[in-house]
């Protein structure tokens, strides 16, 4: 496809968001996980909606705890989402929720059940990050968790990942596979792949995820969630100033826009150790305004291929279908492919850098997989001057692909408003 895509009737009332048009499309539900499938977004398993329940007293914080906990129980022989469950903590955090609510106090999550992922730290937990092996538990809260229950959220438990982030499903000898609530013969993705799986199961409204390179946005796609990658800072990763060189970062997974947006609102935030603390954004206004006619760039061309690829049909056809709906919806759209350069190498470094930074936090490294010992040396060989000169290409990078939201359409000089564009070249594997 080349050109602009046929503009919708100009005469609408109100332009729907990006963003809008993908809750409109979100109207089936897995049919694998729970016994409660659905054939529409249920209000009252959203974040939104269970807040509003709180508040007002059609439910209580212990009830939500214990469907969250019987869902668990339930779909942990087939969908796997969780490494560690916090049963008896999660009730006793429920309940002192429910009195503080009786005693009239209003908190934007009080009471409301969510999930993190395993490379956080929950105070008395371990984290073991995917890894096998014995872990000591922490003393504190990661600066994101600990924001989450100052907003009074109750932490059900802590969801799977591969062995350190490193792979674009979520299965590993610690904990077996996490299978995707769609379909339990595929994975949902990874390496958020059981916070994805939690979030589309229903079992929780909202889960925190990591993404360094597509980790909550391949699962968001893989499960039909909204995944957010922020930018670095948004949301701390404290106990680390940055985490994997300065890749990785945290964000939500959500079944709308508006919970994705409250999550994020929730534990964005930085510490006084943080090295990126960027301006604060409204994002849950942002995520309900008018947005206006918006300019947007089209891709199909994945970011980190050393050669040109192709997407695979059937995920090319569902990029051009969301297209072609924002198009109808009154947006502007036009194909154009950003500069990415080589994102690829300059990756490399830094990412290994971060395994063999865990690994040496491991405390019975020898049970890891042997692609992840491999890449832990493939960070020492890749450390010193390649890596200086990998953060050195961060900036004439980042500029490089900042391009397109300042020059898109061919022969036109214009601002893109946004990019569009498929978050795995294929679509869900099939699990073993």
């Amino acid at each position: 496809m080349t050109g602009f895509i046929p503009r919708g009737p100009a005469d609408r009332a109100r332009t729907p968001a990006p963003a809008e048009a993908a809750d409109r499309a979100r109207t089936s539900a897995p049919v694998e996980a729970v016994d409660h499938a659905r054939t529409s977004i249920d209000h009252a398993r959203t974040l939104a909606g269970q807040v509003q329940a709180l508040a007002g007293g059609e439910v209580t914080a212990e009830a939500l705890a214990e469907r969250a906990l019987a869902d668990i129980a339930r779909t942990q022989p087939t969908i796997n989402a969780f490494r560690l469950v916090r049963a008896e903590a999660a009730l006793a955090e429920a309940r002192d929720a429910d009195r503080r609510l009786a005693a009239g106090e209003l908190s934007p999550l009080l009471g409301v059940v969510v999930a993190v992922k395993d490379d956080m730290d929950v105070a008395g937990e371990p984290t073991a990050f995917g890894c096998p092996g014995d872990f000591p538990p922490k003393s504190a809260d990661s600066e994101a968790v600990r924001r989450l229950r100052a907003a009074g959220a109750v932490i059900v438990g802590k969801t799977n990942t591969p062995e350190l982030g490193q792979w674009p499903y979520t299965e590993g000898t610690a904990f077996g596979e996490t299978r995707n609530p769609w379909s339990a013969e595929h994975t949902p993705g990874g390496s958020s792949g059981g916070a994805a799986a939690a979030v589309a199961a229903g079992i929780v409204p909202v889960a925190l995820g990591s993404d360094g390179a597509g980790s909550v946005r391949i699962p968001a796609g893989w499960t039909n969630l909204v995944g957010v990658k922020p930018q670095r800072g948004r949301i701390s990763t404290w106990p680390e100033a940055e985490s994997f060189r300065g890749i990785t970062c945290f964000g939500p997974l959500a079944r709308t826009v508006a919970d994705a947006a409250l999550l994020l609102h929730v534990a964005s935030g930085r510490h006084p150790g943080d090295l990126h603390v960027p301006p604060a954004v409204d994002v849950r206004s942002a995520a309900t305004r008018d947005p206006g006619r918006l300019r947007i760039a089209l891709s199909f061309r994945p970011a980190f291929a050393a050669v040109r690829h192709r997407l695979d049909p059937a995920v090319r056809a569902r990029v051009l279908a969301i297209a072609e709906r924002l198009a109808a919806l009154g947006h502007e759209v036009a194909e154009e492919d950003p500069r990415y350069g080589p994102i690829g190498l300059t990756f490399v470094p830094r990412s290994t850098a971060g395994v063999r930074e865990w690994v040496g936090r491991v405390p019975q490294a020898r049970l890891l997989d042997p692609r992840t010992r491999a890449n832990a040396r493939n960070g020492r060989f890749l450390g010193g001057g390649v890596q200086r000169l990998a953060r050195a290409a961060e900036g004439p990078l980042r500029r490089r692909v900042g391009e397109i939201f300042r020059r898109y359409g061919r022969g036109r000089r214009t601002d893109a408003d946004y990019g569009h564009t498929a978050a795995a070249r294929r679509g869900p594997r099939r699990a073993r």
